[in-house]
């Protein structure tokens, strides 16, 4: 399902490359190349390379990479689909379909945000204009948000009525339900479903309206917010973060965003500067959201409370990390402020703490060890064994070394002593597998949560007919996992497969023969590696076009595998999907370059 290739490559090929990025950063013609600062990453002197000709682009300093519809998808936020959208709706070429549904839904989707964006606007009038809403003008002020406020925000006002959105509307009674903005009473009347409410319009990436999140005054009945439900067409709460195609720009030029809880939160940092800034609506943050921040930012700053979530939040950060290749850190805000208080009360105090957010796992061991007793011997114990408790569910061996260092320093104690806490603390290593007495770990010991890896070496030894048929050896980085899957494929047998190996790929079998692989999804697993490989090959490959110079014989094969990588962050239906993006990893290990 998508658009047709013939479609897709006349919209690459008319599409106008130089003028798409001079909306976004200014290019000078040097020779046959454009130059100019990288719309990307902050810098002050030109390394960003485009080639009007062969419509590419590189960037020497981030070393991101592309054609037109790349770009788009960087910059918007967009799918593929998405991207072709909108530079052929530029273009003024009418897009054809390889399903006649899929280009009924794309419409149905902007008939959708549509009628959505009328219901902002009849909002958001009704806020400045209508007397009944004063008390909710009233409440703004005393926040510290004026009329310019408002109008920047599109905030409005669902008045203390039934139906009054509904009759002014006159949706059909099936478009009222699916854009979420009403429903239908037992008697076969309509009715609103926002009332009394201050009301913040919801957008996606690409601001288009899907939905809002209503709050009731002091005085209000109900509870304090109320968002669009679910069950709308195209509202999903999992899926969307408030602010993020105001907070995008700023979010792609430093390579950071910064997620609070609220809607004025989000509006207060704004006002301070911060306009990196989003929320979640009404929500914990899903996995979907952190795929959605992946697009468009590395770094991602928690402006709320993240310690006292506990471990389930931190193995969901330290999952996203490996998956999405995310860098999570923690703001310090004064105890019991959030920064929506804070963005009226101290405005550089908020803007002291985003930046000078510390690393997840370094905010969470520090405020253990500042709140434990390290002036006596029995506490500076309690303090580094809860600590160790903390760094045992990070996956990466060598930060949890470095960790235990630091605790040791810090509460005077052996760093042996730390260490052999921390395994301790994480129950014998990975789920399931014991880690022998003395023995340091590796990369799959003492973590909360096992590699990619380590879980599909589970896989082989435990339920091996689920992926044998997909796994090959370059999936693996890791010399030992590497060398114990070529052990662990030629037999078929676990025993003898033990029996032929010796050293650490010996002693990983024995881990792995007594390990539960019972809750491993193969198919995650699989497009784990799938994604993780693809990423290493670009990586090589751009250090190969830097070394030679060439970057139009080697741009098909960065896009394509860019492209992989972006969709191996959304859904995978099955095994099969993987099967064209290996058989390509295989034939540039076996050195081809091309696409």
């Amino acid at each position: 399902m998508g658009i047709v290739d013939e479609d897709v490559k006349r919209v690459r090929d008319e599409a106008d490359i130089i003028r798409i990025i001079t909306e976004h950063t200014q290019l000078k013609k040097t020779g046959a190349q454009w130059m100019g600062l990288c719309p990307f990453h902050g810098e002050k002197s030109p390394s960003f390379s485009v080639n009007a000709e062969k419509g590419v682009y590189y960037c020497f300093g981030c070393q991101v990479s592309g054609d037109v519809i790349d770009f788009v998808r960087e910059v918007e936020g967009l799918d593929f689909a998405g991207s072709v959208e909108f530079l052929a709706a530029k273009a003024g070429i009418q897009l054809r379909y390889t399903d006649h549904n899929e280009g009924r839904r794309r419409n149905r989707r902007k008939e959708h945000a549509e009628l959505v964006q009328q219901a902002v606007d009849f909002y958001h009038d009704r806020l400045l204009t209508d007397p009944d809403a004063r008390p909710a003008r009233d409440y703004l002020r005393s926040r510290g948000y004026d009329g310019d406020v408002a109008r920047r925000f599109s905030i409005g006002w669902a008045p203390d009525d039934w139906s009054h959105l509904s009759r002014h509307l006159k949706l059909s009674d099936a478009d009222l339900q699916a854009t979420g903005l009403g429903g239908i009473n037992r008697r076969g009347g309509q009715y609103d479903f926002f009332r009394a409410r201050i009301v913040f319009p919801i957008f996606d990436a690409q601001g288009n309206p899907v939905g809002f999140g209503g709050r009731k005054l002091p005085d209000g009945e109900g509870p304090k917010y109320k968002n669009t439900s679910d069950a709308a067409e195209y509202y999903s709460k999992s899926d969307v973060l408030y602010g993020l195609h105001w907070a995008k720009a700023e979010a792609g030029r430093v390579d950071e965003l910064v997620v609070c809880e609220g809607y004025t939160d989000v509006i207060g940092c704004h006002l301070a500067g911060i306009e990196r800034a989003v929320a979640t609506c009404g929500t914990a943050l899903t996995p979907s959201h952190a795929r959605l921040m992946g697009r468009f930012a590395k770094r991602v700053v928690l402006a709320f409370d993240a310690d006292g979530a506990g471990q389930a939040a931190a193995e969901r950060v330290y999952a996203w990390e490996e998956e999405f290749g995310l860098r999570f850190a923690v703001a310090a805000l004064p105890p019991g402020s959030d920064p929506g208080d804070l963005a009226g009360s101290d405005p550089d105090g908020l803007r002291a703490a985003i930046e000078g957010a510390r690393p997840f796992l370094e905010f969470r061991v520090d405020r253990v060890l500042d709140r434990g007793d390290l002036d006596s011997a029995e506490g500076r114990a309690a303090a580094a064994t809860e600590a160790m408790g903390l760094v045992a569910e990070h996956p990466d061996a060598m930060v949890r070394d470095q960790y235990a260092m630091r605790i040791a320093d810090r509460c005077l104690v052996g760093v042996d002593e730390v260490r052999r806490r921390g395994l301790a603390a994480a129950s014998g290593g990975v789920r399931g597998v014991a880690v022998p007495p003395g023995s340091s770990g590796g990369p799959e010991a003492g973590a909360g949560r096992p590699t990619s890896e380590v879980q599909a070496l589970r896989l082989m030894v435990h339920r091996p007919d689920e992926v044998r048929h997909l796994l090959v050896p370059l999936l693996f980085d890791d010399p030992v996992h590497r060398a114990t899957f070529s052990v662990l494929a030629e037999v078929d047998d676990l025993h003898a497969a033990r029996d032929a190996a010796d050293g650490a790929v010996a002693d990983l079998l024995g881990r792995l023969a007594v390990a539960d692989a019972t809750d491993d999804d193969p198919l995650g697993v699989l497009t784990r590696l799938c994604h993780q490989a693809a990423e290493r090959t670009v990586v090589a490959l751009e250090a190969e076009a830097r070394q030679t110079g060439d970057l139009a014989a080697y741009q098909p094969s960065i896009s394509y595998l860019r492209t992989e990588v972006i969709r191996l962050r959304e859904v995978v239906d099955d095994g099969a999907s993987l099967e064209p993006l290996l058989r390509w990893l295989l034939d540039y290990s076996g050195g081809r370059v091309d696409a």
